[in-house]
């Protein structure tokens, strides 16, 4: 049986290259995000047959009409990979406006949760029952990276949502894990490669690694019967300043 699989977030980057390693791995890929033409994009480089589903993670209704999408179409989902993220501009703590805090939150921690939720209640009816969600953490679910407090409090929030997930889904045969990525190499990390503001507050250029190794690794995750999990991994470009960052 052709397994389903989810990636919001998809038109490009991490999402982008997830969707395409898991066509490549035999999953029937459905595509989502605000925009049309990256998921186009993206459906493009996937040999196998996609569905395109533009929607918008922050919005309840916009969110279930995607799963019923989904159920309409395939009946079952076998794997989401929560993706969708958003950051806020780098600005001293003291000067962030509630409307770029509210942003990332709504976007980091409520675009998880709706989907995570739409998915848990069709994976806990559909048969064979149960399936795997995959959330995209950060390194910043462990420490923060300086003038970053909405997207590191919402990347903390997404750590104890998977673990709530993945509690409550174990009488339904969900599986939850989470993957945590740091400096791979996609548009939203080229400054990285120029200079970024480090504990310290010096600037300095950090290293950054191939993102289809994150492709991979979801691809590895996902690949595991059900009654086994990774829960948390750590994925991050070997010398970036992470272990012994502050």
């Amino acid at each position: 049986m052709t397994k389903i699989a989810l990636v919001t977030g998809a038109g490009s980057g991490i999402g982008r290259a997830v969707a395409v390693a898991l066509g490549s791995a035999g999953y029937r890929v459905v595509l989502t995000g605000r925009r049309k033409e990256p998921l186009e994009q993206t459906a493009r480089a996937i040999d196998a047959t996609t569905l395109i589903v533009e929607s918008d993670v922050t919005d309840s209704r916009s969110v279930e009409l995607l799963f019923s999408k989904v159920r309409d179409s395939f009946g079952r989902i076998d794997l989401l990979f929560n993706n969708a993220g958003t950051n806020a501009a780098a600005v001293p703590f003291e000067d962030l406006s509630t409307e770029q805090w509210n942003s990332v939150i709504q976007t980091n921690v409520t675009g998880v949760f709706l989907c995570a939720q739409e998915a848990f209640r069709l994976m806990k009816s559909q048969t064979p029952r149960g399936g795997r969600i995959i959330n995209n953490g950060s390194i910043s679910a462990t420490a923060p990276r300086p003038n970053s407090a909405p997207y590191t409090a919402s990347k903390h929030a997404v750590s104890g949502l998977t673990k709530s997930i993945s509690l409550d889904g174990r009488k339904y045969d969900i599986a939850c894990g989470q993957i945590d990525i740091g400096n791979a190499g996609t548009s939203m990390v080229e400054s990285m490669k120029v200079g970024v503001i480090q504990a310290d507050q010096s600037i300095k250029a950090e290293p950054t690694f191939d993102v289809q190794h994150v492709a991979n690794a979801v691809v590895y995750m996902a690949s595991l019967p059900l009654d086994a999990n990774v829960q948390f991994m750590t994925i991050m470009a070997t010398k970036m300043p992470f272990i012994g960052r502050g």
